[in-house]
């Protein structure tokens, strides 16, 4: 962790130097360090442009961003079966975390009852438009923010629903640690685990998208079927630690199970109480998000942010989450895989203004010298002395996870390759060798098809050209699914371009 800190606080040194901000107790731009770099003198101009008050505002702005950076980000993807809780558990937490008040609450009660939908209140904070709150689904990924003592947190609230898995590989792929919501309530759970259920789909997916650790929520314990029994509980969790292990999560270091009520808001920010249920000592759901440790992206590597989303706003503004490097205000970047030259003129995060951003930050950033219908989500934004590469055909290590009514798997399979933000048809055009699932050594034989299960290395076409990196290089950015009508059928990673 001290490590981590020391780079942080380096970090914000050498950003107050770059911005030429000696000191925010002096309130005054350095002017002799504005003659020697022209980079100062741009930034003076533009600060020279606004009004006299704005430059005050601006240095102790900077006091204030020194704060929140000193916290670590991350973000986590609220997964599981439709129905599981998700939203609800979603909107306690911000409840909880006090960013939403009271009012608003009885509002969100008011318009359920109103739906004869009493218990869905707390769903309407992440669920915002319309069409959810009249079916309670969730179809678009949510996004909100909390923090804790250490850390800031977005919560990406993905859709359980299968039509929406799309949307649901875009949150997934953004989230640092997972929060698989599994309901408690007896029928539900065997629902969202049994085959063709979205529990087990997810899972899979999270796991290919990176999301390295994994909180396993019972939720739903306070429901009359269940009532905190410590059987059903058990029985849960004994159903899914072979299953996580299968998908490929290592249970005692990456995996975490707590029982919660969404709804009642038990066990999320304060422990459990020993008159409710009496055999559960374990920590609280914040407490098991602030004691996560994942590995952060390298700031010092080539700047990389997938972009996710843009609109028109005073310019263009593109969103997405870097993967690695950092961004600073006036850094000259490019816009791949067209090539745009582009100047970064505002940094967003969340709502507020800030002039550098590392790795795992969501981002809002305004850009100059790129329309924005020249933009597509799955263009990457990339350092320009060190861009990202695009391909149209790539070489990649495939596990077949399950087809379509025992299809099999030759050259020629056509299917859609999610790989960060990047939706793509792709076809897979000749497979090179098949891996031995138990030695992890390639098969001697020659091979002409697989089916499910098997582990594959194989050349991929696109119709676009895409930009990827190899795995090795960039993780986020070289790990991708393959779907077809609907459903995942492989998860594989780019070992050659």
């Amino acid at each position: 962790m001290d490590l981590e800190e020391d780079i942080r606080s380096l970090q914000l040194d050498s950003a107050e130097d770059i911005n030429g901000v000696v000191n925010p107790e002096d309130e005054k731009p350095d002017v002799d360090k504005m003659d020697e770099d022209p980079k100062q003198e741009v930034q003076a101009q533009s600060v020279e442009a606004e009004p006299k008050a704005k430059v005050k505002e601006i240095l102790s702005v900077q006091d204030e961003e020194d704060e929140q950076m000193k916290k670590r980000h991350l973000n986590v993807v609220f997964i599981g079966h439709v129905d599981a809780g998700k939203s609800t558990t979603g909107g306690q937490i911000l409840f909880l975390s006090g960013q939403v008040d009271d009012r608003t609450i009885q509002k969100y009660e008011k318009e359920a009852k109103d739906k004869s939908r009493e218990s869905w209140y707390m769903a309407y904070i992440m669920d915002t438009n319309e069409e959810e709150r009249v079916k309670g689904k969730t179809v678009e990924v949510g996004r909100a923010h909390f923090e804790t003592d250490t850390t800031r947190f977005t919560i990406l609230d993905a859709p359980g629903h299968k039509s929406y898995v799309p949307n649901m590989i875009s949150g997934a792929s953004q989230a640092d640690i997972g929060v698989l919501v599994i309901s408690a309530r007896k029928g539900e759970f065997e629902t969202g685990y049994e085959r063709g259920g979205q529990t087990r789909e997810h899972v899979q997916l999270a796991k290919t998208l990176g999301v390295t650790k994994l909180l396993v929520v019972v939720n739903k314990m306070d429901d009359p079927t269940v009532n905190w029994s410590k059987e059903r509980y058990d029985e849960i969790e004994s159903k899914m630690i072979p299953f996580l292990k299968q998908s490929g999560y290592n249970v005692k270091k990456d995996v975490s199970f707590l029982p919660i009520s969404g709804l009642m808001g038990l066990n999320i920010k304060t422990r459990l109480d020993k008159s409710l249920c009496s055999w559960w000592d374990g920590p609280c759901l914040f407490e098991s998000l602030d004691s996560i440790e994942v590995p952060m992206g390298d700031p010092k590597s080539p700047f990389r942010m997938p972009i996710i989303d843009k609109f028109k706003d005073m310019g263009t503004v593109v969103m997405g989450k870097v993967e690695s490097g950092t961004i600073r205000d006036g850094d000259s970047l490019l816009i791949m895989p067209n090539k745009d030259h582009v100047k970064v003129v505002a940094i967003y995060i969340d709502e507020n203004r800030v002039t550098l951003a590392g790795p795992g930050e969501n981002l809002r950033v305004r850009l100059s010298g790129v329309e924005e219908e020249d933009i597509l989500s799955g263009f990457v934004l990339s350092s320009a002395a060190n861009p990202i590469s695009t391909v149209t055909e790539f070489v990649a290590q495939l596990q077949i996870l399950e087809l379509l009514d025992n299809a099999i798997f030759t050259a020629g399979y056509k299917a859609v390759l999610h790989v960060h933000s990047v939706v793509e048809e792709c076809e897979i055009v000749e497979l090179l060798q098949q891996i031995d699932p138990k030695t992890r050594k390639p098969i001697k034989k020659k091979v002409l098809f697989v089916k499910n299960g098997a582990i594959v290395l194989c050349r991929v076409q696109v119709n676009n050209v895409i930009c990827v990196e190899k795995f090795s290089d960039f993780p986020q950015l070289g790990r991708f699914t393959l779907r077809t009508e609907g459903k995942t059928v492989a998860v594989g990673k780019i070992t050659a371009l």
